[in-house]
C-alpha cells in the first residue's frame, strides 16, 4: 500500500540555492562572492515567484498487510448463517479481499475444528462460544454478535398481548435444559410469573412436534424459534405471532444485555497472527449482514442456494430473524448480561463459569 506525500517545490529549490551559494562563496574571491550572492538573490526571487504553488508527489510505502493464504469459515444451518450468504457469494465470485473457504456444518463438526486449527472463524450459538472458551483455556474469542433472539410466542386466538397474559396458560416449547428454557424462565420471572407454578410448560424434543398440537387446539400457545415460526403460521390456520421474546427481554433489561442467539468466533492465535485478515473479514461480513437485511428476496435466494433454509421460507423469515452485526463494547455489554442470566440458571450452560475479559475480541 502507498501513501502520497506533497511537498512545495519552492522549498526544495530554495534549500538547493542556499546550499550552492554557501559553497561557491567560500571558494571565490570577495568580489566574485558578492556577484554570486547578488545573482543568487535574484534567482531565489524568481524561483519563489514561479514555484510557490507547484507541488510534487512522492510515494511512500506503508506497512505491508499480512494475509493468510486461506481463511476457513464455517456456520450452522439456520439464522446464524443467513447474514453470511452475500459474503459467500462474493468469495465465490472472487470479489473479496480475503480468500475464503466456507462450509455449512453441524455443531458436532464445528466444535473440534475450531478448537484445533482446522477452522479459523465460525458462527456458533452464543452460549457454545462461552463453553468453547472455557474448555480450551481461552483459545477462541468472540468477534461479534450476528443474531439476536429468534424466539416468538405464537397463539391461536387474540388472548396474548403481554407477558402477563401468559399466566395460567399452557405453553408448548422446545429446548428443555438449554438456552430456550433459560430465556423463557428469565423473562417470565422478571415479569412476576413463576415458570414452575404459574404456567404449564410442555417441552417437546423438536419444534415440528408442536405443529399438530397447535392445529388440534382451539387456543394453543407456543414459544418457538424462527424460521419455524414462519412454517408454523403457514401450516396452522388462525395462528399468529403474539410476542417477540427479544423485545420482551430488552424491555426488562437494566444492564444493556440482550437475548443473543449467535456469535462469530475466531481462533485467538489466528487473530494474533493475522489481525489484518480479521479486520477485513469483519468489514466484509458486516456488509454481508446489511445486505441480507435490506435485500431480503436476493438474500433468501442465496440462503436457499447454499442449503441453509428453503428460499421461500427464508424470504418470509429473514425480517424476523434479528440478523445483525454488533461488535466492540456494545457486543460485550449485550453478551455479558445474556451469559450471566444463563449462568445463574445453569452454570454448565456457559462452560461452568463466566468467561473473563479475554473472551471478547475488541480491536484497538
Amino acid at each position: 500500500m502507498k501513501k502520497i506525500v506533497s511537498l512545495a517545490l519552492s522549498l526544495l529549490l530554495a534549500v538547493g540555492v542556499f546550499a550552492g551559494c554557501s559553497a561557491e562563496g567560500q571558494l571565490s574571491s570577495s568580489g566574485e562572492e558578492q556577484s554570486i550572492v547578488a545573482s543568487s538573490e535574484e534567482s531565489k526571487e524568481e524561483v519563489e515567484e514561479e514555484s510557490d504553488i507547484e507541488e510534487i508527489e512522492i510515494e511512500v510505502d506503508e506497512a505491508p498487510v499480512e494475509l493468510p493464504g486461506l481463511v476457513r469459515v464455517s456456520a450452522l444451518k439456520g439464522p446464524t448463517a443467513m447474514g453470511m450468504v452475500k459474503l459467500m457469494q462474493d468469495a465465490e465470485d472472487e470479489a473479496t479481499k480475503n480468500i475464503y473457504d466456507f462450509t455449512i456444518a453441524t455443531t458436532d463438526e464445528i466444535i473440534p475444528k475450531i478448537s484445533t486449527d482446522e477452522l479459523d472463524i465460525a458462527a456458533v450459538p452464543a452460549n457454545l462460544a462461552s463453553v468453547l472458551y472455557n474448555n480450551t483455556d481461552g483459545k477462541i474469542q468472540v468477534l461479534n454478535i450476528n443474531t439476536l433472539g429468534v424466539l416468538y410466542v405464537v397463539e391461536k386466538g387474540e388472548s396474548i398481548n403481554t407477558v402477563a397474559d401468559l399466566k395460567g396458560k399452557t405453553i408448548y416449547a422446545t429446548g428443555k435444559g438449554a438456552t430456550p428454557e433459560f430465556a423463557l424462565n428469565h423473562v417470565l420471572s422478571v415479569n412476576g410469573i413463576d415458570p414452575f407454578t404459574d404456567v404449564t410448560i410442555e417441552y417437546k424434543s423438536e419444534a415440528a412436534e408442536i405443529i399438530p398440537l397447535l392445529a388440534q387446539s382451539e387456543d394453543g400457545i407456543a414459544i418457538v424459534p424462527q424460521p419455524f415460526v414462519t412454517t408454523a403460521t403457514e401450516n396452522v390456520s388462525g395462528l399468529r405471532v403474539a410476542l417477540d421474546w427479544t423485545k420482551e427481554w430488552e424491555t426488562i433489561s437494566e444492564d444493556g444485555s440482550a437475548m443473543v442467539t449467535g456469535v462469530i468466533v475466531v481462533r485467538k492465535d489466528f487473530a494474533e497472527q493475522y489481525p489484518d485478515a480479521v479486520k477485513i473479514f469483519s468489514e466484509e461480513y458486516s456488509a454481508s449482514t446489511a445486505y441480507t437485511d435490506t435485500n431480503v428476496a436476493e438474500a433468501a435466494a442465496l440462503v436457499g442456494k447454499y442449503g441453509i433454509v428453503d428460499a421461500a421460507i427464508a424470504e418470509k423469515a429473514i425480517p424476523a430473524c434479528n440478523i445483525t452485526y454488533i461488535d466492540g463494547q456494545a457486543m460485550k455489554d449485550k453478551l455479558t448480561g445474556y451469559l450471566t442470566v444463563l449462568f445463574e440458571q445453569n452454570p454448565q450452560s456457559v462452560g461452568g463459569k463466566l468467561p473473563d475479559e479475554g473472551f471478547y475480541y475488541i480491536a484497538g
